[in-house]
């Protein structure tokens, strides 16, 4: 199933990991982890915010793939499932 994480990280958080070098390992370990299809980095409310895309079939490994934003980041986060255009389509 493919789906979309979405996570926010606090402003004072986001800095110190930052300064410290853990926000860029952090991101990087989740892009890897879950062999992301697609990553993205914004701003959102003023906080720094990713959505990333990615295939998942067990629902089991959603520990693994949330806990370490959770603790790294003390991250936000919103996992659902996405569709393509082909995928929105077929179920058409």
């Amino acid at each position: 199933m493919r789906l979309m994480l979405k996570f926010t990280i606090p402003v004072e958080k986001g800095n110190q990991a930052e300064k410290d070098g853990t926000l860029g390992q952090a991101i990087a370990a989740l892009v890897k982890d879950v062999k992301a299809e697609a990553a993205y980095f914004a701003l959102e409310g003023g906080k720094r915010m990713g959505i990333v895309i990615f295939e998942e079939n067990d629902q089991a490994r959603m520990p693994v793939i949330n806990e370490p934003l959770f603790a790294a980041l003390d991250a936000s986060i919103e996992i659902q499932p996405v569709l393509t255009a082909d995928d929105l389509q077929r179920g058409l």
